[in-house]
């Protein structure tokens, strides 16, 4: 795909999101119960209006006044393991700390709170139960490839898999991102038009160019651009 973006393009886009500042992630969830519900709440949902304040009241049900932590905060027990979860709600509970958004307006759409149930139910099919499971997860390609298929069937999936790419975002893998509507937005404004399906390639292709440029002090993740043109994109222009 990026073949068909011409040498002067690449270097203009490169310069761009340089100019963008890419930081490393400032904030995390402390429980793989508020990372799944973050990643199905958020498509279709204003994140700082809608989606935060619901994960807060989630988490409210716990006693977890604070979900979320800095992200340089050394790992500690998942105070809401996937069992606490699927004890204390069921898809009415839910909805009672949360809202009746549903995945899609479509006649496929479910809602949300039963999506984020569905979720749960098969990441503990797999035997996980907190975010220090999920994220070794990560290392275990047949179990992930397991996982990351099952979750696709969760209604509300799309063709190109937002939402599973940044639910791993949320659970700790800095190398994928989520080409969602923010950041093809971005890309527009750079003059660049670009498919769901190969924004995932262009990312990762400025990721390894930023990491070429000679005196960075730190390498780039695909995490950290993939935020900073999400935090753009979203500005009003």
């Amino acid at each position: 795909m990026t073949k068909l973006l011409d040498e002067a393009t690449m270097d203009r886009l490169t310069t761009a999101v340089v100019a963008l500042d890419p930081k490393p992630r400032e904030r995390r969830w402390v429980s793989l119960s508020f990372a799944i519900t973050d990643a199905v709440w958020s498509i279709g949902a204003g994140y700082a209006s809608t989606v935060v304040p619901l994960v807060y009241r989630v988490a409210l049900q716990f006693d977890v006044t604070e979900p979320s932590v800095a992200a340089s905060t050394p790992s500690s027990e998942d105070p809401v393991p996937l069992r606490m979860f699927a004890d204390r709600f069921d898809v009415a509970s839910l909805l009672e700390s949360a809202n009746k958004q549903r995945t899609s307006t479509g006649a496929g759409g479910i809602l949300k709170a039963k999506a984020v149930l569905e979720h749960v139910e098969i990441f503990r099919a797999e035997g996980i139960e907190t975010l220090d499971d999920a994220r070794q997860l990560l290392e275990d390609k047949s179990r992930f490839e397991r996982v990351d298929s099952a979750l696709r069937s969760v209604a509300g999936e799309g063709s190109h898999g937002v939402r599973r790419g940044y639910l791993w975002m949320l659970i700790g893998d800095d190398h994928r991102i989520k080409p969602d509507r923010m950041v093809l937005r971005w890309f527009r404004r750079q003059g660049v038009d670009i498919a769901v399906c190969d924004a995932a390639a262009l990312v990762h292709e400025l990721v390894a160019r930023i990491n070429r440029i000679p005196g960075r002090a730190a390498p780039t993740t695909a995490w950290e651009l993939d935020h900073a043109m999400w935090n753009a994109g979203r500005q009003r222009l």
